[in-house]
C-alpha cells in the first residue's frame, strides 16, 4: 500500500540506533483501526498527515486502541461483543501477548491505562447480571487482577480524567447478550449514564439525562485538560425526532446539552460516531457517519460553527490547529476553518482515531 514512510518492518530492520518508547516506532500521533485491501484487519499508527507509520494483523475487525503512555505498545479491542484484546510491541511489530474477557464477560472496544502504565482499565459486560463492569489488569504480564462495577448499564467508552484519579464512564444503558448479537434488549427501560470512578472503583458522581431523553445512549467520549468533559451520543427512540447527541459536562453541574438547527440535526439520523475538543479546547466536534457529516461546535456559546459533507466520516481527535479525521473510504483530513484532506491511503478507517500522547 503506497505512502511516503516505511513500514515497521523495514524501520525494524534498519540500522537505526534504537530510540525509546513511541518515538522508536516514528513517533505516531494516533492508532486507529482499518480493512486493508487483502481483507485483512489491522491496527495502524499514524501521523496528523496521514501517513502510516506502521500496521499490524488483528484477528478480526477492531473498534479502538489504548496507546500505553510510556512504552510502544497498544492494546487493540475487538468490536463488541468480541472477547479478545491484543496487546501489540509496535517497536517490534509482534504479539506480546492475547487477553480474554473471562467467562461471562466481553469488552465493549474500549480500555485506558493508569497514568504510570501499572494497570489497563477495560469496560466490560457482565451480561448473565445485565450489569456493566472495569476489568483491572497487571500491565507488566496482563494477569487479570479483579474488576469493579461501572456505576451502570453498558459501559463503552472510558477515559481518565487529568487528576490521575479519576475514570470518567460513558454508561450507554443498553442491556445486550452474545447469544443475542448486538441485540439491544432493554430500550423501553434503559437509563445511560456518565459515571465518575476513582482508580479502586468507588463512584464519585453519577450524570443522568432527562427522563425524555433515556434513550439516547452516552457512547464516547473526549476530555479537555481542564477537566470539561464531551460525550456523544446515539437516539435509541422515535426516528421522527432529533434529539441533541453531543453534551458536555463539568464536575459538579448539570450536563449541557447542544445541537445543531433542525435543518442540520435532521439528516444526522440520531447517531455520532466520535467526538473531540480540537487542539486550542475551544470547539468541540461530533462525527456522524450515518448522516455523512461533522459538526462542529463553539464550547463556550455552544452554537454550531459548522456543518461539513464527508461521506461515512467516523474517526476523530485532536489536531496542531483543529481536528484530524478518518472516513470509512480511506481519507485522512484535517479540520481548520475548513476541511483538508490530507491522505488516501488504500484502506478502510474503522470507527476511532485514538490519540498518543507519549511521556515527556
Amino acid at each position: 500500500m503506497p505512502n511516503r514512510r516505511h513500514f515497521l518492518a523495514g524501520l525494524a530492520a534498519s540500522s537505526l540506533t534504537p530510540l525509546r518508547g513511541w518515538a522508536s516506532v516514528g513517533a505516531p500521533d494516533y492508532l486507529a483501526a482499518a480493512l486493508f485491501p487483502d481483507g485483512s484487519y489491522r491496527l495502524a499508527g499514524l501521523d496528523t498527515g496521514g501517513d502510516i507509520l506502521f500496521s499490524l494483523p488483528l484477528p478480526a475487525r477492531g473498534h479502538a486502541a489504548a496507546a500505553h503512555p510510556v512504552n510502544a505498545q497498544a492494546v487493540a479491542f475487538a468490536r463488541r461483543p468480541g472477547t479478545f484484546a491484543l496487546v501489540i510491541d509496535c517497536a517490534t511489530g509482534t504479539e506480546r501477548t492475547r487477553l480474554t474477557a473471562p467467562q461471562g464477560r466481553h469488552f465493549f472496544g474500549h480500555g485506558v491505562f493508569s497514568p504510570d502504565g501499572t494497570r489497563l482499565f477495560t469496560t466490560e459486560n457482565d451480561y448473565e447480571a445485565g450489569e456493566g463492569v472495569i476489568g483491572i489488569w497487571d500491565a507488566a504480564d496482563y494477569r487479570r487482577l479483579g474488576e469493579f462495577p461501572s456505576g451502570g448499564v453498558g459501559p463503552h467508552d472510558m477515559r481518565l480524567m487529568p487528576d490521575g484519579q479519576t475514570l470518567v464512564i460513558a454508561n450507554g444503558g443498553i442491556e445486550t447478550h452474545p447469544d443475542m448479537g448486538r441485540t439491544k434488549l432493554n430500550l423501553p427501560t434503559m437509563q445511560p449514564r456518565l459515571s465518575y470512578l476513582d482508580l479502586n472503583g468507588t463512584v464519585v458522581e453519577q450524570v443522568e439525562l432527562p427522563q425524555t431523553l433515556h434513550k439516547n445512549s452516552i457512547r464516547h467520549l473526549a476530555v479537555r485538560q481542564d477537566g470539561l468533559v464531551a460525550f456523544a451520543m446515539q437516539w435509541q427512540g422515535d426516528k421522527a425526532q432529533h434529539p441533541p447527541l453531543l453534551g458536555l459536562h463539568r464536575r459538579g453541574e448539570a450536563p449541557r446539552l447542544l445541537s445543531a438547527p433542525d435543518a442540520e440535526q435532521s439528516t444526522l439520523q440520531g447517531y455520532a460516531g466520535s467526538i473531540a475538543f480540537s487542539g486550542d479546547g475551544e470547539a468541540v466536534a461530533i462525527t456522524c457517519p450515518r448522516g455523512n457529516a461533522l459538526h462542529r461546535f463553539d464550547v463556550e456559546s455552544g452554537l454550531l460553527t459548522g456543518a461539513f459533507p464527508l461521506e461515512d466520516v467516523c474517526g476523530l481527535g485532536s489536531g496542531p490547529t483543529g481536528f484530524v479525521f478518518t472516513t470509512g473510504t480511506g481519507i485522512v483530513g484535517e479540520l481548520t476553518s475548513e476541511v483538508q484532506i490530507s491522505a488516501r491511503p488504500d484502506c478502510q478507517w474503522d470507527n476511532h482515531l485514538i490519540p498518543i500522547r507519549p511521556a515527556a
